[in-house]
């Protein structure tokens, strides 16, 4: 009997013909073997389904859930709802995993018993393959967050991001949670209850994953639908504001930063008129700027920001946003 536990690898699919095979070869060849690879083929109208089924039929451990296509959120929740695995690893179906990602992130757990051991990934042009350093073999003590260090962490932008990849979670946090479907920023959306169901952290040095830079992707350009980030982080600063004052200052923080995003991405868009969305990013930025300028946790970009905004709207989106890029 196998003393190894069990991983659950979530794979969400949709018309990725064209890096499937390379992202399920990185998963299906981990050095790490105990695995279960749950893969959803989410209303894909290229071949990625048949694609899936073809690698279920050449690796046992892979099983593949064909669903409408209802999103990220509705593909990684399906297969959430059927996982068997003590821990989950969530992998983009563009992305790769470096071929000892399981085994690192295992081992991390048992040295550190923590909850969620976050590792480090590199980033690699959409038509490349990503050049794997040998760093497998250090011993990676990893930084130790406790709930209340790794929230701020997040919402702070230091030191940890919301991301789903990358990372090991133990898979009883999923117990109550889902992602909300049909919604960006997802991860952004259920990190506050995932993380108050945490008592450690642990961030390790190891590179992990590869994240594909693809031009297409949707958080690679604007559209109103990215002001869904605007809701997720209002709301979070609702819930702190009457549950939890502890992460307040942080959650504006990181509600500043979205307001700056979506105000500087929109400001350049010159597909549509976004002048309500617009608004509301300038009324957020002046509701929170002074208290996040002399919020010494604060990022020194959003400083900047608040420096450039209090000269007027039009001189913070002529001169920040002249070289803007969009941020995850």
């Amino acid at each position: 009997m196998n003393q190894e536990p069990l991983i659950s690898v979530i794979v969400p699919v949709y018309n990725v013909e064209r890096y499937l095979d390379q992202c399920l070869e990185s998963i299906v060849n981990q050095s790490y073997r105990h695995l279960e690879i749950l893969v959803v083929d989410d209303g894909s109208t290229d071949s990625s389904g048949k694609m899936c089924d073809r690698w279920a039929e050449r690796d046992e451990r892979i099983r593949v859930i064909h669903q409408p296509n209802g999103g990220l959120s509705a593909a990684r929740n399906s297969a959430l709802d059927v996982m068997k695995g003590e821990w989950v690893i969530m992998v983009d179906s563009d992305d790769l995993l470096h071929p000892e990602a399981t085994a690192t992130l295992v081992k991390a757990i048992t040295q550190h018993s923590a909850d969620i051991v976050v590792g480090d990934y590199i980033a690699f042009n959409d038509n490349e393959l990503p050049q794997w350093p040998d760093n497998q073999s250090k011993d990676d003590t990893g930084h130790t967050f406790s709930q209340e260090e790794a929230l701020t962490a997040i919402f702070y932008q230091r030191g940890l991001t919301h991301s789903a990849w990358a990372r090991i979670y133990r898979a009883d946090l999923f117990d109550g949670i889902r992602y909300p479907v049909g919604q960006l920023y997802e991860d952004l959306a259920i990190i506050y209850p995932l993380l108050k169901k945490c008592d450690k952290v642990v961030k390790i040095e190891s590179i992990v994953y590869g994240y594909r830079q693809r031009e297409s992707s949707i958080l690679g350009n604007f559209s109103p639908r990215r002001a869904d980030v605007l809701e997720i982080c209002e709301g979070l600063e609702n819930l702190t504001l009457n549950q939890d004052h502890r992460y307040l200052r942080s959650v504006r923080s990181r509600l500043l930063s979205a307001y700056f995003n979506i105000l500087l991405l929109s400001h350049h868009d010159k597909n549509g008129n976004h002048k309500t969305l617009q608004d509301r990013c300038w009324a957020g930025i002046k509701r929170l700027r002074l208290s996040c300028l002399f919020d010494s946790n604060v990022r020194m970009k959003n400083k900047l920001g608040i420096l450039a905004s209090l000269l007027g709207r039009n001189v913070l989106c002529s001169v920040i946003g002249r070289n803007y890029k969009p941020q995850p």
